[in-house]
């Protein structure tokens, strides 16, 4: 079980600030965010705007492996607009 965060427009289009859900604790980081927009089908519309963080690390929504280990965040982060 890993904690998801979501920020901004992406707790907006979730309706939650954070959620728990169950993944492998091997699993790709593209197929990770495919498991969160399935929850939430909403974050197709930001997946190419938003930065991705395990434990607090960016990472790119690619085939690199994650390890996760049961209660790691997962931030979901859109864009922060500067003005």
């Amino acid at each position: 079980m890993v904690e998801v965060l979501y920020f901004a427009k992406s707790a907006e289009i979730t309706g939650v600030r954070s959620e728990t859900i169950s993944v492998p604790q091997e699993i790709r980081a593209l197929q990770l965010w495919k498991e969160i927009e399935t929850r939430h089908p909403g974050l197709a519309d930001v997946r190419n705007q938003i930065i991705f963080a395990v434990r607090q690390e960016y990472v790119e929504l690619g085939d690199q492996l994650l390890l996760l280990q049961p209660g790691d965040e997962i931030a979901v982060i859109p864009p922060i607009s500067g003005g």
